[in-house]
């Protein structure tokens, strides 16, 4: 599975997670999962209800 999809899943299991959290629980390195995240957040398919917590809209 492609890590963006990884992640978003990820997101739509849990609380809201920090990057370095997500990188761990998917075994992927940070920067990788910073990028993901950036491109997700562009698409508006990621929310941050805090600052450096990431989340999917429900």
């Amino acid at each position: 599975m492609e890590l963006k999809n990884e992640v978003l899943e990820l997101l739509k299991k849990s609380e809201p997670l920090k990057a370095g959290e997500i990188a761990e629980k998917l075994n992927a390195d940070k920067k990788d999962v910073d990028k993901v995240i950036k491109a997700l957040k562009k698409e508006n398919a990621v929310v941050s209800p805090k600052r450096c917590f990431y989340s999917v809209d429900k």
